[in-house]
C-alpha cells in the first residue's frame, strides 16, 4: 500500500532516491540530494472529499425520498407532508455531520496512537523494526541484497522510517487536525443538498402530491445517476454502470418507503 496520491510524504521522496541508488542509475549522489529533491506535484482527486460528498448527498436524498413517498402513499395532507420532510432534512443533516466528525476524529486518534507506539518501538526494539522494513522490501520482490541496502539507507532517516512504517506496515494515512471539521461540513452540507432534491418538486405542484412524487422520483434517479457517473469518472469504473448502480440503490430504498406508507395507510383506513 502506497501513501495517498495527494500526500507526498517524506518516506515516498526517500524511497525514490533509494531506488535510484540501488539501481545504480544515478550513482552515489542520489542519496546526498534527498533533502533537495524537487517533486513535480500533480493534481489528484481526494478520495475522502469524494466519499464524504457521496455519503452525504446519497443519504440525504434517499432518506427524504423514502419518507415523502411513504407520506404520499398514505395520502398525508400537504401541511403535514412538508413539516415531516423538512424535519427529516434537518435531523439527517445534523446527525450525518456529527457522525462524520466523530468518525474522522476517531481515525485521527488511532493514527496518533499508532504513531506514538511506532516511535517507541523504534527506540526500544530497533532491530525488530529494521527487520520489518526489510521484510516489506522483500515482499515487494527485491532480493536479499537490495532489500538490505534499501533498509540500511532508510533506517538512517528516522522521520522517513516512521512514515514508511505507518504507510506500508500499518497501512494508515495521516489525518489532519482540521480533517474532522472539514468532513463534518462536507457531509452535512451535501446531506442538505441531497435532501432538497426530492422536496423541490412539491414546491411547484401545490397540493397534487401524486404529481410531486412522480417528478421527485424521476429527478432523484437522474441526480443519483449523475453522482454515480461523477464518482466513476473521478476514480475507476464504467460511467453507466456506476450511475445505474447508485440510482438503483437509491430508488429501491425510496420504493421501500412507498410500500410501507401504502400499507400503513391501508391499515389505518
Amino acid at each position: 500500500m502506497f501513501c495517498p496520491a495527494s500526500h507526498d510524504c517524506g518516506s515516498t521522496r526517500f524511497l525514490r532516491a533509494c531506488f535510484a541508488f540501488v539501481s545504480g542509475k544515478t550513482g552515489g549522489n542520489a542519496l546526498k540530494g534527498i533533502g533537495r529533491i524537487q517533486v513535480k506535484r500533480e493534481k489528484h482527486s481526494r478520495p475522502s472529499l469524494l466519499s464524504d460528498f457521496i455519503l452525504g448527498s446519497q443519504d440525504g436524498l434517499v432518506n427524504v425520498l423514502g419518507i415523502i413517498l411513504g407520506l404520499a402513499a398514505a395520502n398525508t395532507e400537504t401541511r403535514i407532508f412538508f413539516v415531516a420532510a423538512f424535519a427529516a432534512l434537518a435531523a439527517e443533516a445534523i446527525s450525518m455531520g456529527a457522525v462524520a466528525y466523530t468518525s474522522t476524529k476517531a481515525r485521527r486518534q488511532v493514527y496518533l496512537k499508532e504513531n506514538e507506539r511506532e516511535i517507541q518501538e523504534m527506540r526500544d526494539v530497533p532491530q525488530i523494526e529494521k527487520d520489518e522494513v526489510k521484510s516489506i522490501f522483500t515482499n515487494w520482490g527485491y532480493d536479499d541484497q537490495k532489500a538490505g541496502e534499501l533498509t540500511e539507507e532508510i533506517v538512517k532517516n528516522p522521520k522517513a522510517m516512521l512514515e514508511f512504517m505507518m504507510s506500508y506496515e500499518l497501512h494508515l494515512a495521516p489525518v489532519g487536525q482540521s480533517e474532522a471539521r472539514r468532513s463534518a461540513l462536507i457531509v452535512g452540507s451535501s446531506t442538505i443538498f441531497g435532501s432538497f432534491i426530492p422536496i423541490l418538486p412539491y414546491l411547484f405542484v401545490g397540493s397534487n402530491i401524486v404529481a410531486g412524487a412522480i417528478i421527485s422520483v424521476v429527478s432523484c434517479g437522474a441526480v443519483l445517476f449523475l453522482i454515480g457517473m461523477y464518482a466513476a469518472k473521478t476514480t475507476l469504473g464504467s460511467l453507466w454502470k456506476s450511475g445505474l448502480q447508485l440510482a438503483t440503490i437509491g430508488l429501491t430504498s425510496g420504493l421501500a418507503g412507498f410500500i410501507i406508507g401504502y400499507l400503513i395507510g391501508a391499515i389505518a383506513a
